[in-house]
């Protein structure tokens, strides 16, 4: 079983910033797929941006220019950088890893942009 740890949520305004990093039990290097989803009050959960183990990048076209993902190069972390927050980007964001035949989600980090 992989242990996924989020941390780097929290209460920011509108056009700021925050970092989130989401932290394995293994390496990524095991894993296909690192990334973020989040989901808002009454609306489903989404994909926000995932970096496959060869270290390719695949943002959400409502995220793209704004936020970037990026991976620990053999280690065992995936950040998700966030600048020009929206109050739309408000949700829980969960971390994501997949291998080849399993899934795993983080318990999720809070992320709230005020107006």
């Amino acid at each position: 079983q992989v242990q996924l740890v989020e941390s780097g949520g929290g209460l920011v305004q509108a056009g700021g910033s925050l970092r989130l990093s989401c932290a394995a039990s293994i390496s990524i290097s095991r894993l296909a797929y690192m990334g973020w989803y989040r989901q808002a009050p009454g609306k489903q959960r989404e994909m926000v941006g995932r970096v496959t183990v060869g270290g390719t990048p695949n943002l959400a076209d409502s995220v793209k220019g704004r936020f970037a993902i990026a991976r620990d190069v053999g280690g065992n972390t995936v950040y998700l950088q966030m600048n020009s927050l929206k109050p739309e980007d408000t949700a829980v964001y969960y971390c994501n890893a997949r291998g080849l035949n399993s899934e795993y989600w983080g318990r999720g980090t809070q992320v709230t942009v005020s107006a």
